[in-house]
């Protein structure tokens, strides 16, 4: 990683401490339960990379909330899960999945924030009712295409 993405990074988690360890914490843990459900396609443009991504924000959302408020909660997970994005570029296509992905956990957790108070909310809230959004993925063929409110993957 060059000087100026590590600078990028720094100058995004060092005013938010507490954010960034929670994070990072909430990345470890989609990633080893997407690899438990999907362990052949989370860590390639496959449906468990969806999932993956979607559970990632919701758990940084879920743990930033108990902390800050929803609105500061989404705004450091869109901008961290974006500059991911960014350091660690992909295909335009793979972005485009990734990111889609994205917007649909923030979306989703904040779909739910009216009915259940931050503080309570729980892993489990996500992992099923995702995995059954799994049902109804799309397959992402073009930068064109449009599944809004879909979870979208990459056929291998």
């Amino acid at each position: 990683m060059s000087l100026k993405k590590i600078m990028r990074l720094l100058s995004l988690l060092l005013p938010h401490p507490l954010f960034a360890l929670m994070s990072f914490h909430a990345t470890v843990q989609a990633f080893a339960i997407a690899q438990k459900k999907f362990p052949k396609t989370a860590s390639n443009n496959g449906i468990g990379n969806a999932f993956r991504h979607a559970l990632w924000c919701c758990f940084i959302m879920m743990y930033c909330c108990k902390v800050s408020s929803p609105e500061k909660a989404l705004d450091f997970c869109k901008r961290i899960t974006d500059l991911h994005e960014e350091l660690f570029p992909n295909k335009p296509l793979e972005t485009k999945m990734d990111l889609h992905n994205n917007k649909i956990g923030m979306d989703y957790f904040m779909e739910l924030l009216p009915g259940i108070h931050r503080q309570f909310f729980e892993k489990s809230f996500f992992i099923d009712s995702l995995a059954r959004k799994m049902d109804d993925a799309k397959v992402l063929k073009n930068l064109d295409d449009d599944f809004e409110g879909y979870l979208v993957y990459l056929e291998e």
